[in-house]
């Protein structure tokens, strides 16, 4: 099966204390699974300037994406059905302490994302232990240290 090249910019967000945010998708065709906010690049951009982007889409948030701290090659079928070999590059940013968790805003969240990133939820490292779903990477304790 052909794979369609999809650049992707990821955002390893921690808030003062250390925990990371997941989205967990429910889609239709697969269990649910836990992953990092991010999202394909837009014609012509570059992947820090998407991982601002994708970072106030999901998040709400504005801050500089930080460095590139990944980057990672996988493949695997889309939400909506295309199979991809992804080029993800992982960007770190930290919350400031006066900014609060909580806070997160999905308005700005695209039609397909409200139907299947159904929540959020910070996760120290043992909640990543804990949790009994998927989450990506699968390598994301030794990326947030």
């Amino acid at each position: 099966m052909a794979r369609v090249p999809r650049p992707a910019a990821r955002i390893i967000l921690l808030d003062s204390v250390g925990r990371v945010l997941l989205f967990r998708f429910d889609p239709d065709d697969r269990p649910p699974f836990w992953c990092t906010p991010g999202g394909a690049l837009d014609p012509g951009e570059s992947y820090a300037a998407a991982a601002r982007r994708e970072l106030r889409e999901e998040t709400g948030i504005e801050a500089d994406p930080g460095p590139e701290i990944a980057r990672r090659l996988a493949e695997f079928v889309t939400i909506e059905g295309v199979p991809v070999i992804a080029d993800e590059r992982y960007f770190l940013v930290r919350l400031p302490a006066d900014v609060d968790p909580a806070a997160i805003d999905t308005a700005g969240h695209t039609e397909l994302e409200r139907r299947v990133m159904r929540s959020w939820r910070w996760f120290d490292r043992a909640g990543l232990d804990a949790l009994d779903e998927p989450w990506f990477p699968d390598d994301l304790p030794d990326l947030i240290g």
